[in-house]
């Protein structure tokens, strides 16, 4: 039996969850809003509009990427343990060795 201590996974508050969701919104906006005031044509502004929707996006995905990742390495070492677990369970030391 594995005598490993359970994970404590603590939830994120509502304050830290609305305080990362507005600092998205206001980074975007504002950063939107400069791009849209500066003083050059608009293929430009359009070019760098679609930079900051591209990043915008890709930064979703790597964060998406990072979370599986790191959630299929606590799998596998969930699987892991329960492996030597059970042929631990399973081994008899006073049994004679098999030829």
């Amino acid at each position: 039996m594995s005598r490993a201590t359970p994970k404590v996974v603590v939830p994120h508050s509502a304050a830290w969850v609305a305080q990362t969701w507005l600092s998205f919104a206001l980074s975007v906006g504002v950063t939107a809003v400069g791009i849209w005031n500066l003083p050059v044509d608009i293929w430009v502004k359009s070019f760098l509009g679609m930079g900051l929707l591209f990043t915008v996006g890709s930064t979703f995905s790597l964060s998406k990427t990072v979370r599986d990742q790191h959630e299929m390495e606590q799998l596998g070492t969930r699987i892991d343990e329960a492996r030597v677990a059970r042929l631990l369970s399973e081994h008899d030391p006073v049994a004679p060795p098999k030829l």
